[in-house]
């Protein structure tokens, strides 16, 4: 009920006078209950407390940044050696990591080529991410997400 008030079934009537003797507030909790479980409370100090809460619990939440990484259809193999190092480093971090192969002007007919390169940077960094969405040709652009796995 509050403080000083001993825990109870209160008529209404009786619950409002109680809090007006304390000069505080009559707040109903659980509306649902038989009968509605209502406390005597500063209101005010109760939303402040409230706000605090919800500030910590969003603070404490990850943040997620995606962290991309562009290839070309025929991108040499010291590229993709430098390419993938950094894409290790990124899923370290616990950034997701997208992946794409651009392709420009003709290219396109290489989409297998592109395809076949991202699936084999899935593979590579399989002990650092798992693959959240497999290669997909989206306009000029095939791309791929991998998510960091999580850091015991």
């Amino acid at each position: 009920m509050g403080e000083n008030i001993e825990v109870g079934v209160y008529p209404l009537e009786k619950a409002k006078e109680l809090a007006k003797e304390q000069e505080l507030d009559l707040v109903e909790i659980s509306p649902k209950a038989k009968p509605p479980v209502c406390k005597i409370i500063d209101y005010k100090k109760f939303l402040y407390e409230q706000k605090k809460r919800e500030k910590s619990l969003k603070s404490k939440a990850t943040k997620v940044t995606i962290k991309e990484i562009r290839f070309g259809p025929q991108t040499d193999e010291h590229d993709y050696e430098f390419k993938k190092k950094h894409a290790v480093k990124f899923l370290q971090e616990g950034a997701k990591l997208k992946a794409f192969v651009f392709f420009k002007g003709r290219s396109i007919i290489f989409k297998e080529q592109g395809q076949i390169l991202l699936l084999k940077l899935a593979q590579e960094l399989e002990e650092y991410g798992k693959v959240e969405q497999l290669p997909k040709l989206e306009g000029k652009r095939m791309i791929m997400f991998i998510a960091p796995k999580k850091v015991k």
